[in-house]
Formats: C-alpha cells, sequence, structure tokens
C-alpha cells in the first residue's frame, strides 16, 4: 500500500511541475514558423536494421562456405574441451549495406570460453554479400547459430 501510495504521490508532483513549467513558457513569443522545404528530414534508411528482407544477406560462397570458415577457424576452447562443454551459441549481428559484420554480440550463451571464440571467429568474418529491399542494399540483422561439439 505505501508503495502505491507514493507512487501516486510522485506521479501528481510531476504532473504538477510540468504544468508549472508551461505556465512559465506560455508567455514567452512563438518562433516564427519554419518553410516545410527547409526542414531536413533524418536519413532513417542508412540507419534502419531490417529483420527480413526481399534479398537476405549471404556469406561469400554461400552456406557450405560458412559452414567451411567456422570449422576451419574455430578452436575449440581448451576450458570446453576439458570440462567436456558441448552446446549451442547463438551469435546476433548485423550485415551492413557495405556486407561488413556489425554490433556481433551473444544472444545464447554456452561458457567455457565458447561465446568468447564464436563471437572471435563471427568478427573475422568476410564482408557478406548485403541484404537488398527494393533493390537497394540495406542492412539486416542475422542469428547465426554455432554448434560446438566434441569430436575424437
Amino acid at each position: 500500500m505505501r508503495i502505491v501510495v507514493s507512487l501516486i504521490l510522485v506521479l501528481a508532483l510531476t504532473q504538477v511541475a510540468s504544468a508549472q513549467v508551461l505556465q512559465d513558457t506560455s508567455s514567452a513569443p512563438m518562433p516564427p514558423p519554419v518553410p516545410a522545404d527547409s526542414i531536413q528530414k533524418a536519413d532513417t534508411a542508412e540507419k534502419e536494421v531490417f529483420a527480413v528482407v526481399e534479398k537476405m544477406p549471404e556469406f561469400p560462397g554461400g552456406m557450405s562456405a560458412m559452414i567451411k570458415f567456422l570449422s576451419d577457424n574455430i578452436n575449440y576452447p581448451k576450458a570446453a574441451r576439458k570440462k567436456g562443454t558441448e552446446g549451442l551459441v547463438i551469435v546476433q549481428f548485423v550485415v551492413s549495406q557495405t556486407g561488413k559484420i556489425e554490433n556481433a554480440k551473444i544472444v545464447r550463451k554456452l561458457g567455457d570460453g565458447c561465446d568468447e571464440e564464436a563471437l572471435r571467429v563471427v568478427n573475422s568474418m568476410p564482408n557478406w554479400t548485403p541484404g537488398e529491399q527494393r533493390g537497394k542494399p540495406v542492412r539486416v540483422q542475422y542469428n547465426l547459430p554455432i554448434r560446438f561439439k566434441i569430436t575424437e
């Protein structure tokens, strides 16, 4: 009950404070209107990240080349091998308009050095063929599952 009452009190004080600010600024002269053609719109298309596009990004050489790249470049962490750690790491990243890998992060962890190794290899990937929407290259989010399995 005490939390609800204090929350209502905080909300009420916030409303009073914002009303006072509005009253104080209402007497100030209004700035002249800005012509619509002089307003510069931010180019959000370059910053927007798509999840699904007409043409998805592709690793150079396709999926089989990506699997080969991962298997050739992943070094099974010693701690994970010693403990017998096996499982899945999911790396999320953005393929930019130029095909560069950006903002790679782990969204499903495994531990024992596997997460760091997956991130290292993804960040070392060559540029991809970028995804396209309406015939133009766009930024696309990609989730890549990487399975760690100990083989003899």
